[in-house]
């Protein structure tokens, strides 16, 4: 089954996000609202913001390989789908180093992790991995329905269709903030992800896979890097940067927004990207 996801996703994470919050998301135009930073396995959010929603479509981004039991996961899906079906998609990544004690053999891990979902009835068009390097891409392609990469600029989106091939899902989130003064811009997102996360070695190693230095991922980014992972100026230049996905390829551009106000960043975005996309 094909899900209509839309051409914007609305990235949050559990403390950003109600179910009266994600109706504004939907009214605002968002095909998609991705739940992040590994929800647990029971996915009851997931559920309250279908319920207090009626067409958007609610996924993960993503379940957690070793915080989320995978019959856990299987069960939840199938309790979502029968409920609201067609409007949820089940996404899956392996984690970091960094924060899991445990972490060892990533993609090994990971295709244990979908073959336990495979068995607990997920159908794989349902499911999609966070996926950064080659393999993973690959895994992506010929395991799920695609994959959800964040952290990455659009030289990212462009190498992964060409791994991917047509009729994939490619679903890359950027960060965005409507802030004119570039310097400010930065400094907000030095002191947040994509700048915090920069410390991460999955997201330092695509980015100098992609021809960034290490001066460029060191102190929280360069202005170079930093212009590349976040959408930031007037509202017409934050919605022209962040459509140069769909034009190397993506089926959606998810949108991580910054500042004070995430919910108020995601309404200024989808009215730049729609006022550029009408005119």
């Amino acid at each position: 089954m094909r899900i209509d996801l839309g051409l914007l996703g609305a990235h949050l994470r559990e403390h950003e996000v109600t179910p009266e919050s994600a109706a504004e998301v939907e009214r605002a135009g968002y095909g998609t609202l991705w739940l992040d930073a590994s929800p647990p396995a029971d996915l009851t959010l997931v559920e309250q913001l279908l319920d207090a929603t009626t067409r958007l479509v609610v996924g993960t981004s993503v379940v957690n390989v070793w915080t989320a039991d995978a019959d856990t996961v299987a069960a939840s899906y199938h309790r979502i789908e029968t409920k609201h079906p067609g409007r949820f998609l089940l996404g899956v990544g392996i984690g970091h180093r960094e924060v899991h004690t445990e972490y060892a053999s990533p993609y090994d891990t990971l295709v244990s992790y979908l073959d336990r979902l495979a068995a607990g009835g997920v159908p794989a068009d349902r499911t999609v991995v966070a996926a950064l390097g080659p393999r993973m891409l690959r895994l992506a392609r010929d395991r799920t329905a695609g994959t959800i990469p964040c952290m990455v600029p659009v030289e990212h989106t462009l190498r992964a269709r060409s791994i991917l091939g047509a009729g994939k899902l490619l679903l890359p989130g950027h960060f965005a903030l409507t802030e004119p003064d570039a310097d400010r811009a930065r400094a907000i997102a030095r002191s947040a992800p994509p700048g915090t996360a920069l410390a991460v070695t999955n997201y330092a190693n695509n980015l100098r896979r992609l021809g960034y230095t290490d001066d460029d991922v060191a102190h929280a980014g360069s202005d170079r890097l930093i212009d590349a992972l976040v959408a930031h100026g007037d509202p017409a230049t934050v919605a022209t940067t962040l459509l140069a996905h769909q034009d190397a390829g993506a089926d959606q551009v998810g949108v991580y927004p910054l500042g004070d106000d995430p919910i108020a960043t995601l309404l200024s975005v989808a009215d730049a990207v729609h006022a550029v996309t009408a005119g």
